[in-house]
């Protein structure tokens, strides 16, 4: 009888190892840092009539990202922009490509602050990954960045922008 009771405690104790180190495999959330630079492709305007130096405008922007690692990408980026006299906020779409062809999008606020010399003087976003593909296939996370302006240049779109931000992720096990 105290065989059997063993046997079964033994039993017992291995399915409960089993269930607990077969399913809570702990993920822990993973960092990219990075340095960005993009360049504005395309933008319209149109004035809103409640007070001077209103706009809306729809902004398309390419550039690219260098991360800590050294590996580098290109994004693409889109956004809506309500701006009186250049401070404002804006809804952000990005689509970050790497070299392997792997991409994260991301949604996301901005405030924009000011003016420096006709442009917006900075941009602070907080976003939302809201998919991955290739090896960041069912990503989850967040972006945080701050950015810059440069002046405009004689024949430019708009500014170019200059900063940092962070992606925190985490991606779900193999």
């Amino acid at each position: 009888m105290a065989a059997q009771k063993s046997v079964w405690l033994v039993f017992g104790i291995l399915v409960i190892s089993a269930w607990v180190f077969g399913s809570v495999i702990e993920t822990r959330a993973e960092t990219m840092n990075y340095k960005c630079y993009t360049w504005m492709n395309k933008r319209e305007a149109v004035p809103v009539d409640d007070v001077e130096g209103h706009l809306v405008t729809l902004v398309q922007r390419g550039g690219f990202y260098v991360f800590e690692n050294g590996e580098v990408a290109t994004i693409k980026r889109v956004s809506l922009n309500d701006l009186i006299k250049g401070a404002g906020w804006a809804v952000v779409y990005e689509t970050i490509t790497f070299a392997d062809g792997s991409t994260i999008v991301r949604k996301g606020q901005a405030t924009l602050g000011g003016t420096a010399g006709g442009a917006t003087a900075s941009v602070e976003a907080t976003s939302e990954i809201v998919k991955g593909t290739g090896r960041f296939e069912g990503i989850k996370g967040t972006q945080r960045d701050r950015t810059k302006a440069l002046p405009v240049e004689k024949g430019e779109v708009g500014a170019k922008l200059h900063g940092e931000g962070t992606i925190t992720y985490t991606l779900p096990t193999k």
